[in-house]
């Protein structure tokens, strides 16, 4: 994360463009359509149990992609892109109603579908960390540890939203308080996440935060991807590249054991382009702990530079990566059991879906020679990330 000034003005100029509704998704191989202009549009998309009222928000650039947005969770709900062929599908795993995200089954899975992650995303070890002298306590819900922000992390949060259009961008920010004390973390947060779809087929994710006492902060999104099309089947045979010469390895409950290792040799080698499915099941000590791919690959290079790269051989559909952060959790949908079933009616199994998380590295609190996450009042958290599509 970069350390900015504090903002001084708006940073968004917020539209008044916003449309009553829109299709819920195209059709599977429907054929995408001439040129049109950048739109966005809104409709309502469910209450919950409280009587809060869920807006989804759909994006599009008019050149094929289309993104549809929840303020539940900030929820990515489908992301359409075009094939070689031209034809558009929906690349995002997800729900088609708002019971889905909310259904017993999910919760006990939480798979985290599409969803901003925060306060911090992946893992802190026995749910607590110590900052300026103090020890902070957080939620333990993944087992001793704390996952993805606690009990109800910002994936469970109604976010405010601002629509916007700049030129041939179209871009919703969502906004969220965090209270002090919010899942054990100290310091109110003020966040804000963008997202912007681009006339090149991008879906670039800002994400800004700032403070008013001593936290730690890691933002990060967790959409599942299968460039297929959601609901296709298995993602093994994606070929994977990551520009990442080191990744850190993991104890029994996924905590980092402070190792930065070397991907030389190793299963964790994406330097170069593989198979996703070419040696998940070699029994690596660290596959077998993770059930397949679930770790942190330490990135080369500093700034927005690229990070990895999927292709998918059936549909031609390519997926770049570009990120400011140090870390990428590959996610190869290991714990994904059947028992969901996503918005074109298939039901979600191990390996249907992966997932490429930017962000700072996983127990970085209670790592100090990992980069830091401490913010403190007067600096701006700010990281961006560019998921890119074309095809072969």
């Amino acid at each position: 994360m970069r350390f900015l000034p504090p903002l001084t003005g708006a940073a968004l100029l917020v539209a008044a463009m916003v449309a009553a509704t829109g299709p819920a998704s195209a059709s599977p191989g429907a054929a995408a359509p001439a040129h049109t202009a950048p739109k966005i549009a809104k409709e309502p998309f469910g209450t919950l149990p409280d009587g809060t009222a869920v807006e989804r928000y759909t994006l599009s650039n008019g050149r094929g992609m289309t993104v549809r947005v929840l303020t539940y969770g900030g929820i990515v709900q489908s992301l359409e892109v075009p094939d070689r062929r031209g034809r558009t599908g929906n690349v995002a795993l997800g729900f088609s109603s708002l019971a889905g995200y909310l259904s017993p089954t999910y919760q006990d899975e939480n798979p985290y579908f599409g969803a901003i992650i925060g306060r911090y995303g992946n893992r802190i070890g026995k749910a607590r960390f110590t900052l300026d002298g103090k020890t902070y306590r957080l939620s333990a819900n993944d087992g001793e540890n704390s996952l993805h922000g606690g009990d109800k992390g910002f994936d469970e949060k109604v976010w405010k939203a601002e629509p916007s259009r700049d030129g041939d961008e179209v871009s919703l920010r969502l906004s969220y308080t965090s209270k002090d004390g919010e899942e054990g973390y100290p310091g109110t947060l003020e966040t804000t996440v963008t997202y912007t779809v681009t006339p090149k087929n991008e879906l670039r994710i800002g994400y800004r935060a700032t403070t008013d006492a001593p936290t730690v902060v890691n933002l990060t999104n967790h959409t599942y991807f299968n460039l297929a099309g959601e609901g296709s089947g298995s993602i093994l045979d994606h070929k994977l590249q990551i520009n990442a010469s080191r990744y850190t390895p993991v104890d029994s409950t996924l905590i980092p054991t402070g190792e930065l290792a070397s991907v030389r040799g190793t299963p964790f080698d994406f330097t170069r382009p593989h198979t996703i499915g070419e040696r998940i099941r070699d029994g690596h000590p660290q596959l077998v702990i993770g059930r397949g791919y679930d770790h942190n690959f330490v990135l080369d290079g500093r700034g927005l530079r690229n990070a990895a790269r999927v292709t998918e051989p059936r549909s031609g559909r390519v997926m770049d990566v570009r990120t400011t952060e140090p870390g990428l959790q590959f996610y190869s949908g290991n714990f994904l059991t059947g028992r969901l079933v996503g918005t074109g009616g298939s039901a979600y199994r191990q390996g249907d879906g992966f997932c490429l998380e930017t962000q700072h590295f996983p127990d970085s609190p209670n790592q100090p020679q990992f980069p830091s996450t401490v913010l403190r009042p007067g600096q701006t958290y700010d990281t961006t990330t560019v998921y890119a599509f074309s095809t072969l």
